[in-house]
């Protein structure tokens, strides 16, 4: 709050005092009262008026500028009215009354909404567990009933295993930081495990998969891990080239201050005008057009579990040719010491 500004503000009732003045020197004129009188009545007016107004002014500027700070300090707006002191003057108590009353409006609001996602959750995570169970009854009976339609079965049952596996980790996925735990894991015993739970889906359209330098330890957290290079092989697989075999390749890059992972395919790649938006919530693109069931999900996740885990992605593509994403792992002390 400048004095321009609260001057600007009062020029009404300025003028109108100023009339008055105007009014009260005609009188004393007409009824011919004594200059000495005149000038001793317009000091103590305008003394008064000033004094009144410089009162006014700092008492007022002092809590609007503490609430113009808030505003321009504070990342989260609502606390602004817990960082206040009620002031003393009838306008500002008006607007801190309101403020108050306002955030604990929008407060009640967000207990409603946190109880409502917290139940959601909740539900979603027995609806995974329940969905499972007829899951693995169903590959159970395929195991006993060995043959070329179960296999194809198995394929599918695996897709509905990873579409349940999707939900329970997007579910969790904004809360993770309660969910997984940093440690010291191999690439190769995760990279393996990915490779065999997709096995039959490879074998039937005849993939390979070939690795080099996986045989490194990294700070992670394993299930997440496995989680996101069992969505860029899934992906690999959608998105394969219908006129060749599908070739996966796996290798390390080892940096003093970084392992880098690579992981490549030669399906048909991705649009160079797609590649900034595939992290993106719910982007398909154009390969996503092609695949009907695509949902621009599983990227997403990716991205988001990567950032939380500290883990860089990035994506290297030719379209018509292939797709390599790059995840590094940050080193530390620890691994310096070994």
């Amino acid at each position: 709050m400048t004095i321009a500004n609260y001057i600007k503000d009062r020029l009404i009732a300025y003028l109108i005092g100023g009339l008055g003045y105007l009014f009260i020197m005609i009188f004393m004129l007409a009824f011919k009262v004594e200059w000495q009188l005149i000038l001793v009545v317009t000091v103590v007016c305008f003394m008064t008026v000033i004094s009144h107004e410089v009162w006014n002014l700092l008492r007022k500027k002092a809590f609007y500028d503490k609430i113009q700070n808030l505003v321009e300090e504070l990342d989260k707006k609502n606390l602004m009215s817990a960082m206040l002191k009620k002031p003393s003057f009838y306008e500002g108590k008006m607007i801190y009354e309101s403020l108050c009353a306002g955030n604990k409006s929008m407060t009640e609001q967000i207990n409603v909404y946190k109880r409502q996602t917290k139940d959601f959750k909740e539900f979603i995570e027995m609806w995974v567990h329940e969905a499972k169970i007829p899951v693995a009854s169903l590959r159970l009976i395929n195991h006993n009933n060995p043959g070329a339609v179960t296999e194809k079965i198995n394929v599918q049952l695996k897709r509905v295993d990873d579409c349940i596996d999707n939900v329970l980790y997007f579910a969790r996925s904004e809360n993770a930081e309660k969910d997984y735990i940093i440690k010291e894991v191999s690439l190769k015993k995760i990279f393996s495990s990915v490779a065999v739970k997709n096995r039959e889906t490879l074998g039937l359209i005849n993939g390979s998969i070939s690795t080099d330098g996986l045989d490194t330890m990294v700070l992670t957290d394993g299930k997440w891990l496995e989680f996101i290079l069992g969505q860029l092989m899934a992906n690999s697989i959608k998105y394969s080239a219908r006129n060749r075999t599908l070739e996966l390749k796996a290798w390390t890059e080892d940096f003093e201050s970084s392992v880098i992972l690579h992981f490549r395919d030669n399906g048909i790649g991705i649009s160079e005008s797609d590649q900034p938006y595939i992290f993106e919530k719910t982007f398909t693109g154009n390969n996503g057009r092609l695949e009907s069931k695509s949902t621009g999900m599983g990227l997403y996740i990716v991205k988001n579990m990567c950032d939380r885990l500290g883990h860089s992605i990035d994506v290297v593509s030719e379209e018509g040719l292939y797709t390599e994403f790059k995840i590094g792992f940050a080193r530390d002390d620890y691994f310096k010491m070994r």
